[in-house]
């Protein structure tokens, strides 16, 4: 280098500078929406019909909907399915958390699959106090039957109605029946008072309990026993096979001490393992020989009829309440005895007489205008 002369270094870190980044939208799509076709009910119905799943997903869908505007057309769909349904046997199970629901129900539903049944699981899943969320985990659960042709698993949301159960069920039930399901396995989430709306919508309850937690007769309510028409003490397998027997002999001890039912069945208890299918058929067939039983007494299709009255009493007492408190008269009068109540001031007898007094004095004073679409 010579003497005097300046040299210059340039860093090889430099940054140099870049373009922008084009947009990984074509822009010729930007102004492009895609339209969702709507189904008709015509559409809905044909394809339930036909067995199809994809439409007859969308029409659990459509029921499950709280959107106003797909409440006519669900109720058209579900009428529509009305005169094809009713020919199945509906199943209830439930359990503690933990008793092995799914994997009880997946052995089960593989053994009614084998034998040429078409099953249907309805598996409702609790929904977040907080979020109004559910995990939805069922299929999951049940590897092996998600994927057999002749099953089809929903879960479905408790979205909050009472005990968990998915106020829809009894609408999707009409559905899998008109598609040709003809074994409906309804499991709850098995928390308080879910067994008694699943009990209204089945024709036979069985109640799923584990042996060696705890006191077997203290750990259960006495009217959760009253309602199950079999017992079984699942995951008596391994080691816990001596131990499932003795809580199969307290069970059915306790059984024996309730009064005889009005279906003439005298519910037993029996043991199983979901994971071994040990004691399984024996379940199914149990089913089947209470079936034929009450199907020969006349019980199974009054207590069809029963339900029947008890949906309709349901229905009109919720869109009664609802519409009570929705009314734009009541409500700022519901908050105004509510603190005339908390602070000590009105009998809530009296503040109850207020309310209704008022309400009927505004049914009294017009026509009732009602929209069933708004709730």
């Amino acid at each position: 280098m010579k003497k005097g002369k300046k040299q210059n270094f340039e860093s090889a870190l430099k940054v140099n500078e870049g373009i922008d980044r084009p947009s990984t939208i074509s822009p010729y799509s930007q102004n492009y929406k895609r339209k969702k076709r709507v189904l008709t009910k015509d559409e809905y119905v044909k394809g339930i019909l036909a067995s199809d799943i994809v439409i007859m997903s969308m029409a659990i869908t459509l029921i499950e909907s709280s959107l106003p505007a797909h409440y006519a057309l669900a109720q058209e769909v579900i009428d529509a399915c009305l005169p094809y349904s009713g020919k199945s046997i509906r199943i209830g199970i439930t359990g503690v958390p933990g008793v092995g629901k799914s994997t009880f129900i997946e052995s089960f539903g593989k053994l009614l699959t084998s034998k040429g049944h078409k099953v249907a699981v309805l598996a409702i899943d609790p929904s977040s106090e907080r979020s109004k969320g559910s995990i939805l985990g069922d299929k999951t659960r049940m590897e092996e039957l998600s994927v057999d042709k002749n099953a089809f698993i929903r879960p479905s949301p408790s979205a909050g109605s009472l005990g968990g159960v998915a106020r829809k069920t009894r609408e999707i039930i009409v559905l899998c029946e008109a598609a040709g399901f003809d074994r409906i396995i309804v499991e709850t989430v098995g928390v308080g008072q879910s067994e008694i709306s699943v009990h209204s919508m089945v024709d036979f309850f069985l109640l799923l309990m584990l042996s060696g937690a705890g006191d077997e007769l203290q750990g259960i309510k006495r009217g959760i026993m009253e309602m199950a028409d079999l017992l079984v003490v699942n995951k008596a397998d391994g080691d816990n096979i001596n131990k499932a027997s003795l809580a199969k002999s307290q069970y059915s001890s306790a059984l024996r001490l309730f009064p005889p039912s009005e279906s003439q069945w005298q519910a037993f208890a029996e043991t199983c393992s979901a994971l071994t299918h040990q004691g399984v058929e024996h379940i199914q067939n149990s089913i089947n020989e209470y079936v034929e039983l009450t199907k020969g007494n006349g019980y199974f299709n009054q207590k069809r009829n029963n339900q029947a009255i008890y949906i309709l009493n349901e229905f009109v007492n919720r869109h009664l309440n609802q519409h009570f408190y929705h009314s734009s008269e009541i409500k700022p009068m519901v908050k105004q005895m509510e603190k005339m109540v908390a602070k000590g001031e009105m009998s809530p007898y009296i503040a109850g007489q207020n309310l209704l007094r008022k309400y009927f004095e505004i049914m009294k004073t017009g026509p009732c205008s009602y929209n069933f679409d708004e709730f």
